[in-house]
This record gives structure tokens, C-alpha cells and sequence, in this order.
């Protein structure tokens, strides 16, 4: 679920820029799963803990999931090559 425990993610010396907003817990282990087997380690950081109030109405349940500076660029690119792919397989 959604982790912000210091000992995974970007190295702690570098700078950390928000990727995405997503909102709910599925979502945000999507894509941290997908960054991840694409070697760039990423954070999620929530508002609250949706295991205890699991509410997605207002952006309760945001979640940022953010990812060193240095990977910015190529997280972007991914999401968006991954995006292309999905629209091309949901046009066939």
C-alpha cells in the first residue's frame, strides 16, 4: 500500500518532484509497481490513511507519488509511451 518509510525510494540526497496525483491506493501501487520495473524508484505519499478511512470524495484519498528529479523526465516519458499503448489496444 502506500509507503513514505525513508528506507525504499529515491536516494534521500536527491531532490524529489511530484510524477503524478492519483486517488486511491490501487491506483498508486500501479504505478509504483510499473515505475519500479522500469528502475525508477518512487514514493507515495498520502494525505491519510485509506486503510482506515477509505474515502475518495475532495481528494481525501490523494495520494502523490514523486520520484527524484533525475528521473522525472523518463518517469514522464514512460507514462506516456504506456498511455499510447493502452489507447492503441482499446481502439483494436
Amino acid at each position: 500500500m502506500v509507503q513514505d518509510n525513508g528506507k525504499s525510494g529515491p536516494d534521500s540526497d536527491s531532490e524529489l518532484r511530484e510524477l503524478r496525483k492519483v486517488y486511491g491506493p490501487v491506483e498508486a501501487d500501479v504505478l509504483k509497481s510499473f515505475l519500479e520495473s522500469q528502475g525508477i524508484s518512487c514514493i507515495l505519499r498520502g494525505r491519510m490513511l485509506q486503510s482506515v478511512m477509505p474515502y475518495t470524495v475532495n481528494g481525501l484519498a490523494e495520494i502523490k507519488v514523486l520520484v527524484a528529479e533525475k528521473d522525472f523526465e523518463t518517469a514522464e516519458r514512460l507514462l506516456e509511451s504506456a498511455k499510447k499503448f493502452q489507447e492503441d489496444e482499446e481502439e483494436t
